[in-house]
């Protein structure tokens, strides 16, 4: 335990979100506190080992929560110092200009948010240079203005991925490098903390050459003196006032013993599922449907993408170990056969037999787990889903988190995968299968089926909304709880939409940018 127990902020997770709001406060020399639920990753050999992380999920919560029929559903999420950027694919994009405005979806509408691109774009530039993002500016065909280059140049293709990008070119398409958060110099290899191994999305960087938030931010954050972390520190409730406007202790369980801390600011920053769980747990005489909801809306909207993994399998190997350098967006606003958004096409990490062996494509039987690997190229699709209250996080009565989830908006999701079966059908002739060297496109199993199912909440977000309106929002445009004086949200809690790119980045952006105005509140 921490021998003080008032502090100036006190930082609940240390993710995305909240490491990066931590580092940005601690040149204050304020006494901060971080809670972080897990504890550091374990810098061991499973780290590397792709059964004991994709098969045995040895390093995912044992918590058990449920969906809304009351059925056990176990999360693919995971509590540890730096949050689920320990194990992120590192792909570190911004949303479009176009998806903070409101955006009309084959499924219905895509709300406006209460900032602007504009307003958020310098932070985009800092998150960026922060974590180390290397990209090429103008390749892709939906960036928004940049105020400032990428410092970081882009990531190499290996020569089967440079082979795609060339062939997608060819078909009239303008594929781009995906921007990576990787500490990779290869211009001087020797002295380059990232490796290019296959062990990058999905896996905690066993060299500590990944982007993440423990990395980049938590570890710099606690070189200042008055920054303190407390680990295996579960929170169970906020407490507040009799007024009701202000939080006053922070309730921690620790190693089975209980502790309150206090702070003249709390932020949480849990992710967007177990923020709003705790404002949830936190309910009292003053705020009976739970903390900053007097809206009705915490723990509603939750979105998480509609997402695939699928294989393209090739008679031809494909020899690449660091596959997710590709990037397509061409279709991320529709098309000229589709008026609707349908979304965006990267690459997930390679996929070896291990990994496989939780679930195989149904395929010709000549096909085994390992040679399908081997010949594999992994296509990432992702796809906007869009804010419905009935999707929502709620808390049982022994505190179990519940998550209640219909996929919507669907149609365009179906609309980009058949258009990437016709550009697969597309490639180049092969010198030695010819036209006949593509064998198909299949789903890969591990997640049942081709869709990531209700446990897949790595890009959770939307479910403490920020907005102008207290009756329609939880969250002011600071991230500030309408209903409190005190508590403010900084994880992906705060998205009004989720467009349809990974929300790291802007997660990072927005913690910059709440960071700044704290500053001024702190002055």
């Amino acid at each position: 335990m921490v021998a003080d127990k008032q502090f100036d902020i006190i930082i609940i997770g240390t993710g995305a979100g909240g490491g990066t709001l931590a580092y940005a406060l601690a040149p204050l020399r304020k006494r901060i506190l971080l809670l972080e639920r897990g504890d550091y990753v374990p810098r061991e050999k499973d780290n590397w080992n792709p059964r004991a992380v994709n098969v045995d999920g040895k390093y995912n919560t044992k918590e058990v929560w449920q969906d809304e029929s009351g059925q056990p559903l176990h999360p693919h999420t995971n509590y540890y110092v730096g949050g689920n950027t320990k194990f992120y694919g590192a792909a570190l994009f911004r949303l479009r200009k176009e998806d903070f405005g409101e955006l009309r979806h084959h499924g219905g509408v895509s709300p406006t948010w209460p900032i602007a691109y504009e307003d958020l774009e310098p932070y985009y530039v800092k998150a960026e240079n922060l974590y180390h993002v290397h990209g090429e500016r103008g390749a892709d065909p939906t960036e928004p203005f940049a105020s400032g280059p990428y410092q970081y140049p882009p990531v190499s293709h290996e020569p089967r991925m440079q082979q795609l990008s060339d062939d997608f070119a060819r078909l009239g398409l303008k594929p781009f490098h995906v921007p990576l958060g990787v500490q990779l110099d290869e211009k001087d290899p020797h002295a380059s903390k990232c490796i290019r191994c296959e062990t990058c999305d999905g896996f905690p960087c066993l060299v500590h050459a990944k982007s993440d938030a423990q990395v980049m931010c938590v570890d710099p954050a606690l070189q200042f003196p008055g920054v303190k972390l407390l680990t295996n520190a579960y929170v169970e409730r906020l407490e507040t006032s009799p007024s009701g406007r202000e939080v006053t202790s922070v309730v921690v369980r620790q190693n089975g013993a209980s502790e309150k801390y206090s702070a003249n600011i709390v932020v949480v920053s849990c992710g967007a599922i177990n923020s709003a769980a705790l404002l949830l747990r936190s309910a009292n005489d003053k705020h009976p449907r739970g903390l900053a909801n007097s809206s009705d809306v915490v723990g509603r909207h939750y979105m998480g993408h509609v997402n695939s993994v699928l294989m393209a399998i090739s008679k031809c190997p494909n020899p690449t170990v660091f596959q997710k350098t590709l990037a397509v967006n061409d279709f991320y606003f529709g098309g000229k056969e589709w008026q609707y958004p349908m979304g965006h096409i990267s690459f997930v990490g390679k996929l070896d037999g291990e990994t496989l062996k939780a679930g195989a494509p149904a395929i010709a039987p000549h096909w085994t787990l390992q040679l399908m690997a081997t010949h594999s190229i992994d296509f990432w699709l992702t796809s906007e889903d869009l804010p419905d209250p009935n999707n929502r996080v709620t808390v049982g009565r022994d505190g179990t988190v519940v998550l209640s989830y219909r996929p919507n908006n669907e149609e365009g999701h179906k609309r980009l995968i058949a258009r990437l079966e016709q550009l697969m059908k597309q490639q180049t002739k092969c010198a030695v299968h010819g036209h006949d060297c593509h064998e198909g496109l299949f789903a890969r199993n591990l997640f049942a089926g081709q869709r990531i199912p209700l446990a897949g909440v790595a890009h959770q977000n939307g479910t403490i909304r920020f907005g102008h309106d207290p009756k329609t929002s939880a969250l002011d445009a600071n991230c500030k709880a309408h209903d409190l004086d005190n508590l403010y949200v900084v994880d992906g809690s705060f998205f009004p939409s989720s467009g349809a790119v990974n929300p790291g980045l802007t997660i990072i952006a927005n913690a910059l940018r709440v960071a700044d105005h704290l500053r001024k509140r702190l002055a």
